[in-house]
C-alpha cells in the first residue's frame, strides 16, 4: 500500500503516520492486490482538525472527508467511512458477477438442451365416449385447453374437437372411413 500524507497547516508527525499506516491496514483485506494508492490531506480549519482520505484501487476511487476537534478522531471516522463505501462496491460488484453468471449459465443451458424434431412431453388422459356436441360443450368449459379427443358414440371412432383461431368456432377432426 503506497500511502502519502500531506500536511497543511499542520504537520503529519510520526505518530500521525504510524496511526493512518496502522489503520489503512483494514483496508487492505477488502483488495486482492498490494497497487493500493492512499491519499492522506490533514489540515487545521478554525478549532477543528480536517482529515480528507482518498484511495484509488484498480480504476476504483473512494473518498472520505471529516473534521473534529480531535484528529485521530477524524482519521477513525474516514476510516469507517472508506470501509463502508468499499464494502458497497464489493457487494454491487459480486450481486453483478453472480447475476451475469447466471445468465451465461442459463444461455448455456439453453444451448446444450436445444432439441429439434423430438417429442418434449407427453401428457395423458383419458377418452370417453360422447357426442361431438357434448365434447364441444366439455371444450367451452376449459378455456386453458385448445383441443379434446373423444370417441364419437355415434361412429365409435376416436375423434379430436379443437377451437379455431377466432376463439369462437370450432373444427372436428375425423378419421376416413
Amino acid at each position: 500500500m503506497n500511502i502519502k500524507i500531506t500536511g497543511k497547516e499542520l504537520k503529519a508527525t510520526d505518530a500521525i503516520k504510524n496511526y493512518i499506516d496502522t489503520k489503512a491496514e483494514r483496508l487492505k483485506k477488502y483488495f486482492d492486490t498490494e497497487d493500493i494508492d492512499l491519499f492522506v490531506t490533514i489540515k487545521k480549519e478554525r478549532e477543528d482538525q480536517v482529515a480528507e482520505m482518498q484511495i484509488s484501487v484498480s480504476g476504483d476511487s473512494f473518498r472520505a472527508v471529516t473534521a473534529s476537534h480531535d484528529l485521530y478522531a477524524s482519521i477513525d471516522k474516514n476510516i469507517d467511512i472508506l470501509e463502508g463505501q468499499i464494502r458497497k462496491m464489493k457487494t454491487k460488484k459480486d450481486k453483478q458477477n453472480m447475476t451475469e453468471s447466471i445468465r451465461i449459465k442459463e444461455t448455456n443451458r439453453a444451448d446444450e438442451h436445444e432439441v429439434e424434431n423430438e417429442i418434449l412431453k407427453t401428457m395423458y388422459y383419458s377418452i370417453k365416449p360422447m357426442g361431438a356436441e357434448d365434447a364441444k360443450l366439455l371444450l367451452e368449459d376449459q378455456p386453458q385447453n385448445k383441443f379434446l379427443a373423444f370417441v364419437n358414440i355415434e361412429t365409435g371412432k376416436v375423434n379430436v374437437i379443437y377451437r379455431l383461431k377466432d376463439n369462437k368456432n370450432y373444427g372436428l377432426i375425423e378419421p376416413e372411413e
